[in-house]
Formats: structure tokens, sequence, C-alpha cells
């Protein structure tokens, strides 16, 4: 028996631009009666929702969250019952790093209608907007997205032997993200770039090296969102 709730749309917002949402995300924005939305969705996207749209913040940045998740996994279902399309809006792609499917599993348990919508991840963009390529024919032929950050502050950083590394959420972390790099033999002359705000107007890039780039980081004073990419890609931006 089909279930009479609402329908949910779980959104990738994209990496920053708003112009960067997808066709699909943006004709299921407009219809929505509720939004949850993140910090790292660019804000401008709410203007595109209806006028009696409900719009509820759940925070969700680096180190900074209003809602804890099991609180925004109940508002959803609570908001799935009040409303027709109810929408999580989410930086770059739900499921990159993000709690989307966790999201997604628990309203699909409590029998609600489930939508998901991909967004374009930063980890790609960033480093295109800068023109690095995360793969070149014939090159580079392998990247890894990684993130820089883990709940266990004990637990190991990965840095795997691949063509390209790109970290997310390393800034704070940036200490052990070089660790993790030198324990695995890369070498301290690799090209490096951070890539603040991507696709945002005020974005920016510091270039560096595997030996440098902590230093240059706290020196530029980078903050997050920023995306840290590792491999000889970062010449070809340089370009």
């Amino acid at each position: 028996m089909e279930s009479k709730r609402g329908r949910v749309y779980i959104i990738g917002a994209g990496p920053g631009d708003p112009e960067l949402i997808t066709v699909g995300g943006l004709k299921a924005l407009k219809r929505a009666d509720c939004v949850l939305y993140d910090f790292l969705s660019n804000s401008e996207l709410l203007k595109h929702a209806k006028d009696s749209c409900e719009r509820i913040c759940v925070g969700k940045a680096d180190g900074l969250h209003l809602k804890e998740q099991g609180e925004i996994n109940r508002l959803l279902y609570k908001k799935s019952k009040e409303y027709r399309v109810t929408v999580r809006l989410k930086g770059g792609d739900p499921f990159i790093f993000s709690r989307g499917a966790e999201e997604a599993r628990y309203l699909k348990k409590k029998g609600v209608r489930v939508e998901v919508i991909p967004g374009i991840t930063s980890a790609i963009a960033g480093p295109e907007s800068f023109g690095i390529p995360l793969t070149v024919k014939n090159k580079i032929s392998s990247v890894a997205i990684i993130t820089g950050r883990k709940k266990d502050t004990n637990a190991e950083i990965e840095a795997p032997r691949c063509g390209t590394l790109v970290y997310l959420m390393a800034v704070g972390n940036i200490s052990n993200v070089v660790k993790a790099l030198r324990r695995n033999k890369w070498s301290e002359a690799t090209p490096c770039a951070f890539i603040e705000r991507a696709t945002r107007k005020d974005t920016r890039i510091i270039h560096a090296t595997i030996a440098t780039i902590e230093e240059e980081a706290q020196r530029a004073k980078i903050r997050p969102p920023a995306v840290l990419v590792v491999g000889e890609v970062v010449n070809y931006g340089k370009e």
C-alpha cells in the first residue's frame, strides 16, 4: 500500500555558485512546500522557493551543527507528513561526505517516498574552476576523493598512491594530512593547491608542495570550506 505522506527530495545544491545546481534540483526546489538547508548550500537558491515555502536552517558546516543528525532525520519525517513536497538541500553532492544516504535510509524505513537528485561536488568543481584537471589522458588515470577529517581524532588519514588526491574538510587537520602523505612516501616536492570557497565570487587558490602546504595555508589564513588537491595535475592549472 502506497504511503499517503508527501515526497522528500534530497538535493545536491552544488559547490557554491548558485548557477551550478542541476535543472532537476531547481525544479524540485521551486515546488517545495518546505526546505531544510545547510550553510554550504548557497542562500541565493532559496529565492527560487515559493513565498509560502517554510525555510528551516539546520546548520551543518565544518565544526558547527545547529541540529544533530538524528534531529534532522526526525524533522524531515515530520515535515513529510505535513507537506506534499519537502526538500533537503545539501551543499555539493548529497552522497559525497554528507549524510544524505543516511537521511534517505531513515525516511524509506518510515515509508516516506524519497528521491535523490545528485549535485556537483566541490571535489571536482573546485579544481576545474581553476583549470586543474583531475585526470590527464595517458598520464594521470586515477583520482581519490578523501576526507581530511575523521570523528576519531586518532584515526589515520588515508593517502593512497594514485594519480590525484582530493581532500575535503582538511583545513583544520592539514598537519595530519601531510603526515599521512609522508607516511605513504609521497614526494615532498609534489604540487598541492588549496581552493577556498570553490566557485563562489570570493574564491581563491594558493599553491604549494607537500613540504610547504601546511605553512602556506597558515600564512594565507585558509578557511573552510576548502578543497585540497595533491598531485602533478596542479601544475596544469598554473598553465
